[in-house]
């Protein structure tokens, strides 16, 4: 049974990061997570420092915040802490949608009930789901309007993939996408969009029937781009990389808390399931060219860049930013977009000039770290 819709302060958000841990010989992903658990376990901060998936991998996870300052503060500190350990141990931890060298038949489930579950079911898929990426939270009014947000943001997806983008090599070889990541995601049967209901009650009946199939027991093996979390009172955006640096997933999910409040006070999209007839097209291009891609608004027909579509809705999501405490959050996204370059670029750039993915991923962990970023 589908649990009841938590009650939650709407526009409160959450971001929770799955990082790399590696060695500091070629950077492969090494089995470390355990250790690094273990050694954060007696400190104290806000959110959480939890196992993800694989020894390989650790999420990091805010608390509640109220605005892009908060959770650009709370991440810090998680990052901060799990670098300490991880210097103690002597590995190293970077963000980043794919590690370059890792062979997925080598991934082995990190013990967990769960993990083990999901080993035995996908197999070599779930191997392959060894992957980094960002999730935000956002709070709702009620499970209704957390439906009806869950269809608007539908239409940004191509936004968030693009900012986030961070995945453009796999197992030593350029993909020629920016965001690569999500390739291992589409196999899953169970991957996709969320079905096109409004109401909490049609919700619940989808769920059942879903459930008596035998094919899912909880929201979890739903691996939507988005899904509602009615446990936090929250919708979950899922189709993030995760960024090479903190400061810039906060900057991310500050364009998404703005966004969600624009969709659900303003109201300016009429929804209908013929969204969905060019998401997965749209998806595509913001996954194959990041921000250069082009994509088609589904009730105009038009077709642009993702780029400037992204500049335009900064600009309508202004005054909700400015409600919301985002604005700085927004002035860092509307600096990238107009001055610098995206996390894709910015690794393919270090490539070029090195000749070495180790040399990259060097530089990835000390970005991570809080580096700037050289040119």
């Amino acid at each position: 049974m589908l649990q009841p819709f938590a009650s939650s302060d709407p526009f409160t958000m959450g971001v929770e990061l799955e990082v790399q841990v590696v060695n500091t010989h070629d950077y492969n992903l090494t089995k470390a997570a355990t250790e690094l658990l273990n050694r954060v376990s007696e400190q104290t901060f806000a959110g959480a420092i939890k196992p993800e998936t694989t020894e390989g991998m650790i999420e990091l996870a805010t608390g509640i915040c109220q605005n892009f300052d908060q959770a650009r503060s709370e991440l810090q500190v998680l990052r901060d802490t799990l670098v300490r350990a991880a210097d103690f141990l002597n590995v190293g931890v970077c963000g980043g949608g794919t590690n370059f060298f890792q062979n997925w038949y080598d991934q082995r489930s990190d013990g967990r009930e769960r993990s083990e579950y999901l080993m035995g079911l996908y197999g070599a898929l779930y191997q392959q789901f060894t992957i980094f990426g960002q999730h935000v939270h956002v709070g709702c009014p009620d499970p209704d309007s957390a439906l009806v947000l869950l269809h608007s943001l539908s239409r940004y997806v191509p936004h968030f993939i693009a900012l986030a983008a961070s995945s453009p090599y796999v197992q030593g070889s350029d993909t020629k996408f920016q965001c690569a990541r999500l390739n291992s995601v589409a196999p899953f049967p169970l991957s996709g969009r969320a079905p096109f209901v409004t109401t909490w009650s049609e919700f619940e009946a989808y769920f059942e029937r879903m459930a008596n199939t035998g094919l899912v027991k909880s929201l979890k093996d739903f691996y939507w781009d988005i899904r509602p979390s009615p446990g936090y009172g929250t919708i979950e955006i899922r189709v993030m990389d995760t960024p090479l640096r903190v400061e810039w997933a906060a900057a991310i999910a500050a364009y998404i808390q703005a966004v969600a409040r624009y969709l659900l006070v303003d109201k300016p999209l009429r929804l209908s399931e013929r969204d969905y007839e060019v998401y997965r097209t749209n998806r595509f291009m913001a996954c194959r060219y990041g921000l250069d891609g082009l994509c088609v608004n589904p009730e105009t027909g038009h077709r642009g860049p993702i780029r400037g579509d992204v500049l335009v809705t900064l600009d309508a999501v202004a005054e909700h930013a400015r409600i919301l405490g985002a604005e700085e959050g927004l002035d860092i996204v509307k600096r990238t977009l107009t001055e610098g370059v995206s996390d894709a670029m910015w690794l393919r750039r270090i490539y070029g000039v090195h000749s070495s993915l180790h040399e990259v991923a060097r530089q990835q962990c000390q970005v991570w770290r809080g580096a700037q970023m050289p040119g």
